[in-house]
């Protein structure tokens, strides 16, 4: 019997290349769930190569839909993947910004776009929607398109008899778990394929709940045959959604879209009739949508790169010249928007927390997100009067936030996976995540004393002096803040853990990590202790360097390493490039500030 426990045994050899095997196929079955999918309209339009997209987007535009009935339609909830209920908006807004990257197609909103292809996807199947990462020749190679494209059609990834072009290089990509670039940008394109082809072919919306359905399932219209469906309801489900269609052509001429939206209501009557029980609010939904439109997230980082970048410049004038009242205006109104935008942040953390249920700090992007509120919040609670800590928040909130919306993080909410459906996600993580902000404050100011010593000459050793030693304290108070909270933070893992597998300390890659960073930062806060060590270079070069083990803590342990945290993962990147210039940013940065500070600061 021991051999069905032991790992290293043939038994769990076995085991392993099983679970392989399953994997494989589950993918190898959603390409062809895909396929099959898409093959009668790729067939259909591959008779027609010659394809003018300008008159595609003149049918496009002349069959729109007035905007204020399509935002109703965009307020019908649809049941995704997940089970979770969300309004029709918040898909017709992943589904562009994942595709396209971009929340609109040429003046048509999220619904009007999605709407139009729920209606004619013969049309948008031809229309250039698809984005293509930039550089990647190979993959245009795979499409056979020329290698300046940046947009293609879903028709254009497939061949004339409806195979996939990328389908025979999918298996070994999504075997492997850190792809090479060429490899991610193959997952993601067809990851944008399939999206797109859920919503052309109305997959998506699963807008009908099955009666008595002890799973509370909804389905989509092309899943009605198989819904089990009877009587009346049968009727109603079937013809709801030709008749829909038929009365958008008549209010199209007319002008008058009551018809389609008293179906809309008709649609939602029946919702509340057989799934009123997991039905979010219409509160909620309208929250949603709200959350969806003004995108906070996604615009504020380039609002705080702005006023950083600005108030920094003001303040690097501020201290090479003499005081000058005009400066001290511009750079309190910098401060001042930096306050409301860190307010507009704490607007959007509580909009999602009210949306999802949950803490938004569950996964990857919402945890980035929340690392970017804390380290404004700290930020500005610690530069009250240090204005050069204020605009070094600023611009490290932008990076931060810049981050979380690159295209290998997931801004879609999500449900809660069960580990982590517990009070102590609020407790343990709010508090552990709540310290890189800390940290991040530590390391951001720690770059900027090293520009400052660069910038010193015999002229301005004094103000640059104090600015210097300004920073410095604040940046030792950051870091005694934030190991105290990493501290805790760990310990209430340790609780937390206990609760969920049955031990306190497991040495599981993301505690080690953590156990890690705390030794590193010690070491750092107390470097001053020692007599070798007491120059303010070198406690701004390690506040620096020591936020390696931050970013392995976080990212490194959730995507390269195997533990009981990967719930957290999300996708698998390999080291993004921008990492070894960071690294040699940091070195050519110190070695500079390390003989300016040399120089002008060696006799303190």
């Amino acid at each position: 019997m021991a051999i069905w426990f032991d790992p290293n045994s043939r038994f769990g050899a076995l085991k392993k290349m099983l679970e392989k095997v399953k994997t494989k196929k589950a993918k190898l079955a959603s390409v062809a769930m895909l396929l099959m999918g898409s093959i009668g309209i790729a067939q259909d339009a591959h008779q027609h190569q010659d394809v003018n997209y300008e008159q595609l987007d003149s049918i496009v535009f002349a069959n729109q839909v007035d905007k204020e009935h399509a935002a109703k339609f965009g307020q019908l909830l649809i049941q995704d993947e997940a089970g979770r209920m969300k309004p029709v908006n918040t898909f017709a807004s992943e589904l562009l910004r994942k595709v396209s990257r971009s929340d609109h197609y040429k003046g048509l909103d999220a619904n009007q776009a999605f709407l139009s292809m729920s209606e004619f996807p013969r049309i948008w199947v031809e229309i250039p929607l698809i984005n293509l990462k930039r550089g990647n020749d190979s993959l245009r190679k795979i499409i056979d398109v020329p290698l300046d494209t940046k947009k293609v059609s879903l028709i254009k990834m497939f061949d004339e008899q409806g195979n996939s072009k990328i389908g025979p290089y999918l298996e070994e990509a999504s075997s492997k778990s850190t792809p090479n670039q060429y490899e991610k940008d193959l997952l993601k394109t067809y990851e944008s394929l399939y999206l797109l082809n859920q919503g052309l072919s109305g997959s998506i919306l699963r807008i009908f709940p099955i009666p008595s359905d002890e799973n509370k399932t909804w389905v989509s219209f092309p899943e009605l045959e198989f819904a089990g469906i009877q009587g009346a309801d049968s009727l109603f489900t079937r013809n709801i959604l030709p008749l829909y269609f038929q009365s958008l052509r008549e209010a199209r001429l007319s002008g008058d879209y009551s018809k389609p939206s008293e179906y809309i209501e008709n649609i939602t009557s029946y919702q509340k009739r057989y799934g009123s029980d997991i039905m979010p609010s219409e509160r909620r939904v309208n929250a949603e949508i709200l959350y969806n439109k003004i995108d906070i997230f996604n615009r504020l980082y380039k609002y705080f790169l702005l006023i950083g970048v600005v108030m920094f410049i003001f303040l690097v004038i501020q201290i090479l010249k003499d005081k000058n009242k005009t400066l001290d205006r511009l750079v309190t109104i910098c401060k001042y928007i930096i306050w409301l935008f860190f307010v507009l942040m704490t607007f959007g953390l509580i909009l999602r927390w009210y949306i999802s249920g949950h803490a938004p700090w569950s996964d990857a992007y919402e945890s980035v997100i929340y690392v970017a509120w804390a380290t404004v919040f700290f930020g500005l609670a610690f530069g009250r009067k240090s204005n050069l800590t204020v605009a070094s928040t600023a611009f490290v909130a932008a990076i931060v936030l810049w981050v979380a919306h690159q295209n290998w993080m997931d801004p879609a909410i999500t449900p809660l996976v069960p580990v982590l459906d517990s009070y102590w996600l609020m407790i343990h993580v709010s508090v552990i995540v709540g310290s890189y902000g800390p940290f991040t404050l530590g390391m951001i100011l720690g770059i900027v004393s090293l520009l400052l010593m660069i910038l010193t000459n015999e002229k301005n050793k004094h103000k640059m002096d104090l600015n210097i030693k300004e920073l410095t304290i604040i940046s030792e108070l950051a870091l005694i803040l934030g190991i105290g909270l990493l501290t805790i933070g760990n310990f209430l893992g340790g609780m937390w853990a206990n609760e969920s597998w049955g031990r306190y300390w497991g040495w599981d890659p993301k505690e080690t990590w953590a156990l890690i960073s705390i030794m590193v930062y010690a070491f750092v806060v107390h470097m001053r202790l020692i007599p070798g060590l007491r120059s303010r270079w070198l406690y701004n070069v390690m506040a620096v360097l020591a936020f390696a083990s931050i970013m392995m803590t976080y990212f490194g342990v959730n995507f390269y390493l195997v533990g009981l945290h990967s719930y957290a993962s999300g996708d698998k990147p390999i080291t993004p490039g921008f990492v070894y210039y960071t690294l040699l940013f940091v070195a050519v940065l110190s070695t500079w500030a390390y003989f300016r500070h040399k120089k002008y600061f060696s006799k303190k």
